[in-house]
């Protein structure tokens, strides 16, 4: 990383300086005074001195790992049913992981009114959603681009629906609506479908 720090802030500092002498940057209001060469170069200068702090992350593995990690924060509950261990007596036992402790699980009991309470914290206020649509799906657009869609998709040739024989041979099943072949997300085994059963009764005793 301290390799890294120091070539990208070789790079971003020469294409800065590149750029000033271009005359491609802008110096509104205060910073006015930076379009003269020497104020800028004063600027420029203690650019070097500092330590930068560069961050790099291994890329996703492709837009279905995209889709599975938004998918955790836009359609997830404050708590999922498995962390929910016992309600009884008024009062709701669940597990929670204490990051200041190497992830460790715990447990934690409150009353039932300060789990609702602490539940309601993360209700979105009235006017904010969640998931917010954009290009032809936009709220202002969707009247005018949807139309557009369904006639361009109307003269593009319709999906082939796979046979029951090709189903067979790539191992999938066929979909009894659509006829599609169903492609295979996820398999469980008896222990956690028992777990997850029993995380359902506990969300329900809840409420």
């Amino acid at each position: 990383m301290k390799v890294l720090s120091k070539v990208f802030r070789g790079k971003f500092t020469d294409g800065l300086k590149t750029a000033f002498y271009a005359g491609q940057l802008q110096f509104p209001g205060r910073m006015e005074m930076l379009a003269q060469r020497k104020a800028f170069h004063a600027f420029f200068r203690p650019l070097f001195r500092k330590r930068w702090v560069v961050y790099a992350k291994r890329p996703f593995g492709g837009p279905e790992h995209v889709l599975h990690y938004l998918a955790r924060y836009t359609h997830r509950v404050a708590i999922s049913n498995h962390r929910i261990v016992n309600f009884a007596d008024g009062k709701v036992i669940f597990r929670w992981k204490d990051y200041a402790h190497k992830n460790k699980q715990r447990l934690m009991t409150v009353t039932a009114e300060e789990f609702l309470r602490r539940f309601l914290l993360h209700t979105l206020p009235h006017g904010f959603v969640r998931i917010r649509f954009c290009g032809f799906l936009a709220n202002r657009r969707r009247g005018t681009l949807l139309p557009v869609c369904r006639q361009l998709l109307a003269g593009a040739s319709p999906p082939q629906k796979a046979t029951e024989p090709e189903a067979k041979a790539s191992g999938s099943w066929l979909c009894p609506c659509c006829g599609g072949a169903m492609a295979l997300i996820e398999k469980l085994t008896p222990q956690q479908i028992s777990r997850r059963s029993v995380g359902r009764e506990s969300f329900a005793d809840t409420s």
